[in-house]
This record gives structure tokens, sequence and C-alpha cells, in this order.
């Protein structure tokens, strides 16, 4: 199988499963617990906390380990707004959030917060202007993607950090598509709090982190001595062992980046000369490396896919991405792309194990078989 499909999870890397095996059959005390076993658990648990500070740029006291990104956005969204004063509580989410983060919206709104919504152009990138606009003194948080899952737009971080500050609010950052494919550093970013998750990263499923800005206040949404008290419930010591392994072995992101990058400008330019109906999102975006967010004409994402499946390519449908398949992707639809257009959407997620065979076999193997598919397109339009 060639694995396109590395927005949607990673394989985990070899070096990971050798950093958690001794911890899952060696280092098996809770690490709160005061006996030998405990205490070397707890030791464990700080070198690891250590080592994910010193990749991401942070202080340890700054590391908050959780089950994975989903949760960290939770807990840095309710807490930080919860901690926000009586005068501040409205919060900013941009239209194209993961859909999992949009139903956190939904939720606060129901509960009878002030939710808005920073639109997006045509482009994919943020609207600044509408943003800037938005902003005031009752808003608590901005709660903003780094880079979109499915087109793979990066979004202006450093702009919404300076606006959001100048009008007094905290910025919440969901890094999970952004961490392990770009170079990361927590300090520079001006972030009040960053959410993560280890196997977008070749680490373990079920454990992430959320970075929080050392004096920011944040209410704990789950109660327990651990981790100083902001997030309850015994530490995953396998899983967080296994996240700072992963991070470790990123090794020069920047490079790998421009080797991915090539990868996927050699599958685009390859697709849309073979197939010239091949529309790409955000081409002329600042992208994330390995992320190609395309239709074939308005070949249906499941005729696709399911070309694809014969081929033994895995990648994902826009749709089924944000809403199970049944409806256009949301990001689409806030870009202004035409339902039908949007339906066809398929994502080509490329990552540390893609290979240019891997690429080559693609461009030789997939054309053929939408060619004809795409021509009858054509003769019943």
């Amino acid at each position: 199988m060639i694995y396109l499909d590395h927005n949607a999870t990673t394989p985990l890397a070899p070096g990971v499963i050798a950093a958690m095996l001794p911890v899952m059959t060696g280092v098996w005390a809770n690490s709160s617990s005061q006996h030998g076993p405990g205490q070397e658990s707890k030791r464990v648990l700080a070198s690891a906390r250590a080592t994910v500070a010193r990749v991401l740029g942070c202080k340890p006291v700054e590391v908050i380990f959780t089950s994975g990104a989903t949760e960290s956005n939770h807990l840095a969204v309710r807490g930080l707004l919860t901690g926000a004063a009586p005068g501040r509580q409205r919060v900013l989410f941009s239209r194209v959030e993961h859909s999992a983060h949009l139903r956190l919206a939904k939720a606060l709104a129901t509960d009878g917060v002030q939710v808005d919504f920073i639109p997006v152009l045509p482009s994919g990138q943020l609207d600044l202007v509408a943003a800037k606009a938005m902003l005031g003194p009752d808003v608590a948080l901005v709660s903003l993607m780094a880079a979109n899952n499915e087109t793979g737009v990066l979004m202006p971080v450093a702009e919404m950090v300076d606006l959001a500050h100048a009008a007094g609010a905290l910025l919440h950052l969901d890094a999970t598509q952004f961490i392990g494919k770009l170079p990361f550093d927590f300090a520079r970013s001006g972030a009040d709090a960053v959410s993560l998750s280890a196997h977008k990263f070749r680490g373990p499923k079920g454990v992430g982190a959320l970075l929080l800005r050392q004096g920011v206040p944040l209410v704990p949404q789950s109660l327990g001595s651990q981790e100083r008290g902001r997030r309850g419930g015994t530490e995953n010591l396998p899983g967080i062992v296994g996240l700072a392994a992963a991070l470790e072995l990123l090794g020069d992101l920047a490079a790998e980046a421009a080797r991915v990058a090539e990868l996927r400008d050699r599958l685009e330019a390859g697709l849309q000369g073979a197939l010239p109906s091949t529309v790409v999102w955000c081409q002329g975006q600042a992208r994330l490396p390995g992320t190609s967010y395309l239709r074939f004409g308005r070949l249906s994402v499941d005729v696709v896919l399911q070309r694809l499946e014969r081929l033994h390519v895995a990648a994902s449908s826009g749709a089924a991405c944000s809403s199970g398949g049944s409806e256009p992707s949301h990001v689409l639809r806030a870009m202004g792309v035409p339902g039908d257009e949007a339906l066809a959407a398929v994502r080509f997620s490329l990552g540390a194990t893609t290979t240019p065979e891997d690429v080559a076999y693609v461009l030789r193997e997939l054309p053929p078989l939408l060619a004809p598919l795409l021509q009858d397109e054509l003769t019943l339009t």
C-alpha cells in the first residue's frame, strides 16, 4: 500500500516503538507513588517532559500532557475562557477549523457563550481585515489552527498573535497539523497556548500536549493533582515517552519539508499535465509541504477513491474529513467553492515514508484509470 494520508495519521516510527517498549515492560508504576518504582516512573516522566520542552522551545513547566489534540483544544478554550475577566467572554474561531473544534464552538454557543467566526478569503487564507474588525475589549480568546488540515494553507499566526494581544485577548493555536511538518518554536510563536497530537508526527495515538505559557491563568477541566493540578488523571507514561521520542526523531525538519514539498509539487504537476481538468486548491498559497487538495474535473470523490484503492493507494475525501462524506467540505464552502466541485475533493498528504517511487507510481497508473471517466464527463456536459 502506498500511503498518502499522513494528515489523518502517521505510521509509528521504529524508534518510537523501541523507546516505548521498555517503559511498558519495566517502568509501569504510577509516577505519583512515593515508592521506588513510582519514583523511577516519575524520573522517566520528567525526562520526557524535558525532551518535549527542548524540541518545542518551551519550559518543562509549560508542558501539559493530554490524551491528544482534541482534549488539548478543549482544555485550552474552556480553561482560558473560564479564567478570563468577567468583561471578556467572547471567543473567536476561524470558519475553517477542524470539525471537532467547530463542534466545541457550537457547544459553547449553546451554553450561552458569544462565539464568532473569522472568515477566510477564496484563497483559503484568513481574512485579517475582518479579524481586526472583530477583535474588541470583550474578546477573551482567539482559537486558530496553524495550518488547515484539508488545504494545507498556513495561517497568519504572527499577525493574529499581534492583533489578539493588541486587543488584550489571548491566542490559542491548534498546531496539530503543523508540528512535525515544519519547524516550530513555542517561545518565538507568541501564542499563549498550543495544542499538538503525537500521532501526527509518527508517535502513538492517544497522547498529546497543551503548551501553556507560564503565568497564563488556566482553569482545569478535569480535576486532579497531576500535571501541576492542570489536568487530572494518571499520566500515560508509555505514550508520553513515545511522544517525546517522536519529536526527538524529527531531525532536520526544514530539509525534510523541502524534500516532501518537492514530491508534492511533482505529483501535482504530473497530474495536471496528464489530466488537464485537475484543479489544485490553494496551489499558490503557503502550504504544508505534503498537502495536496484537488479535484479531477467534477468526478465523484467516491469514484476516485475506488480507483485509488484498486491501485493500493491510500488517500482521503475532503468531505469525509469534515462531515462524514454526506456534505461538501466546510472548508471549501467557506472559500466559496461551488458544491459540486467541493464534493469532488480528494486529499493527498505525503509524509516521511513517501518516496519518489510512490509518486512515480501514482503518476503512471492513476491517469489511465481516470482519463476515460473525465472524457465521459466532458461528453455529458
